[in-house]
């Protein structure tokens, strides 16, 4: 069978082996002549980010290129790709890379016009109506790992320093118009890479079906994300170079993210804070919170988790043969156990606890995320309790 289409859901995506080859037609035909290339600093001199700049180059637009990354992004960040932009008089991104190089190039694409601070532009409320949105540079996004799903996003997380907060910057018109999801841009990953960025996607197709609310689309999308995790994660890992298992991996991300605009809640609420506090990676974190958000939010999801366990055709179809398959996929692919194992300590519990409690993802949990609920999460997924 050949992995390969054009999709219009939610934005275009070309998905397929090669497909990287389209990259300067897909900038031509979005009016874009002079692209800023935005990726992170561990991409910035990668083969697969030096051809596509060759590529574009040799295609007669003038790429450049813009690195300067933190894995977890800051201001500093943005404003040092701002400036990039400005003094080679870019017209559009191609966000390329995992989360952090396609956020990023997204902001600066959305930023690139504005006149007001990126803060004014939070995800909460109607803070989005305050863009113009006309000065919104055209975006081409371009993923390099299985999990954000960013390159389908409208939405962009960048860390606020000052006060050690990952934010979520928010506007329609953030969408990348074309995706190229190439499976063989993602061979290279290191298996410690592959399997934390394949966990986030596994989180956000699990946290937005356990969400509350009516949504079959969501459901529907994030169940089907979740089955081909389940075939293709540890192969993925454990065989790189398995292409087929790389498809399904990228697939499965961009449908989490697809997924999750019905909602997350208390992995992303906790690994927020946590990543933000500890510069932990974002799908690792997930992973590690996984079993104990599942435990803590079983009494209103038991019965969503017995129909998910069926579908997945798990040997026992219930909740607790849900929770041996994660903690199974987690020993395969090293998944730290503990947050402790993941280099955290619990001498900020109290701060992470004031910090998830008020993140936009606790909203969605499925049980009402109190300051006393988050900390018996932090203290199981702590000490290794369950």
């Amino acid at each position: 069978m050949s992995l390969k289409g054009n999709w219009n859901y939610p934005t275009s995506i070309r998905f397929g082996v090669g497909r990287i080859s389209e990259l300067a037609d897909v900038c031509r035909s979005q009016g874009i002549q002079r692209p800023l290339l935005v990726t992170d600093s561990g991409l910035g001199k990668a083969p697969i980010t030096t051809a596509a700049l060759d590529a574009l180059r040799g295609a007669g637009l003038g790429a450049e290129l813009f690195c300067d990354l933190k894995p977890n992004p800051v201001e500093a960040n943005l404003a040092g790709g701002l400036a990039a932009w400005r003094a080679g008089n870019h017209d559009g991104v191609v966000a390329f890379g995992g989360g952090s190089g396609l956020d990023m190039g997204k902001l600066i694409a959305f930023m690139s016009g504005q006149t007001r601070p990126v803060w004014d532009f939070e995800d909460i409320g109607d803070y989005w109506t305050r863009a113009d949105e006309k000065a919104i540079a055209p975006i081409i996004a371009v993923p390099t790992t299985a999990g954000t799903g960013s390159e389908v996003g409208r939405a962009a997380v960048i860390i606020d320093d000052r006060t050690h907060t990952k934010r979520i910057i928010f506007h329609p018109k953030m969408m990348p118009r074309v995706v190229i999801s190439d499976p063989a841009l993602t061979v290279g990953m290191p298996p410690k890479v592959t399997a934390g960025t394949g966990m986030d996607a596994l989180s956000h197709c699990l946290e937005a079906y356990c969400a509350p609310g009516f949504h079959p689309l969501a459901d529907g999308i994030a169940v089907e994300g979740m089955r081909l995790v389940s075939h293709a994660l540890v192969r993925a890992v454990h065989t790189p170079d398995d292409l087929d298992a790389r498809a399904n991996m990228l697939a499965a991300a961009a449908m989490g993210a697809t997924a999750f605009q019905k909602g997350l809640g208390g992995m992303h609420a906790l690994a927020h804070p946590i990543g933000a506090l500890y510069d932990t990676h974002h799908g690792m974190t997930n992973a590690t919170l996984m079993p104990y958000v599942l435990k803590f939010n079983r009494p209103a999801i038991e019965e969503r988790i017995v129909r998910l366990a069926a579908y997945l055709q798990l040997p026992k179809p219930d909740f607790d043969g849900f929770m041996a398959f994660v903690l199974k996929l987690r020993k395969d692919i090293a998944v730290p156990h503990t947050l402790s194992e993941l280099g955290v300590d619990d001498k900020q519990a109290e701060l992470i606890a004031d910090m998830a409690v008020v993140d936009p993802s606790a909203g969605g949990n499925p049980l009402p995320l109190t300051k006393a609920g988050v900390s018996e999460i932090f203290a199981a997924a702590f000490h290794g309790r369950l």
